[in-house]
């Protein structure tokens, strides 16, 4: 259970982010995923990450201190966001530099629409992360949106898209931010993330 988080800081800089003395974990999905409504329910906030009807809301690298224990990452989303060509390139080379250099990250929380069949913006960031070495979990979104039944269909259809590109199924979770579902589950799994960075068995 998360009792306490704070904004640290916002910048374009990966090499500004705050000393890499604690874990750190990411959150990132394609634009209007659900990701700052997720970011809120999982640390029991109402507006700590700003939500927004406009994709492309999230621009910069946003640090929250969760229990004076560990960070917490909001990265611009990926895909479908309305800027140039110019603004996009600088946003991708940001975050690459940050999923890639960043030697305290411990966990990348990828966000996919569960409502939606397998998209290939998703599917090409998960094998970027995985041929780059980016520690990586899937956390589908939205499920209160349509039936379970449908929301089981697309997620086993990912998963076996997952298969094409490892040869083992990456954690997942399915959420929602509207209901709490998938919350205690990803809370937990979060803090053994944390616990192992804590305790150098990641290494």
């Amino acid at each position: 259970m998360i009792k306490k988080a704070s904004f640290v800081i916002s910048n374009n800089n990966p090499g500004k982010c705050p000393n890499p003395d604690r874990a750190e974990i990411a959150f990132i999905g394609r634009s209007n995923v659900g990701k700052s409504s997720l970011i809120n329910m999982i640390t029991g906030t109402r507006d700590l990450a700003k939500t927004s009807a406009k994709p492309g809301k999230t621009q910069l690298i946003n640090h929250f201190m969760i229990d004076d224990r560990w960070y917490l990452v909001d990265l611009p989303g990926y895909g479908f966001a309305k800027v140039n060509k110019k603004v996009k390139d600088g946003w991708e080379a940001m975050i690459s530099t940050y999923l890639t250099k960043r030697e305290n990250l411990c966990g990348v929380f990828i966000l996919i629409d569960s409502r939606l069949e397998p998209q290939g913006i998703d599917l090409e960031f998960l094998a970027w992360c995985g041929s780059e070495g980016v520690p990586s979990v899937l956390v589908f979104t939205k499920a209160d949106k349509q039936s379970k039944a449908k929301t089981d269909l697309n997620v086993k259809a990912f998963l076996k898209k997952t298969k094409e590109i490892f040869e083992e199924e990456p954690d997942y979770f399915v959420t929602s931010a509207e209901n709490t579902t998938g919350k205690a589950e990803l809370v937990q799994f979060i803090e053994e993330l944390v616990k192992e960075y804590e305790t150098g068995e990641i290494y």
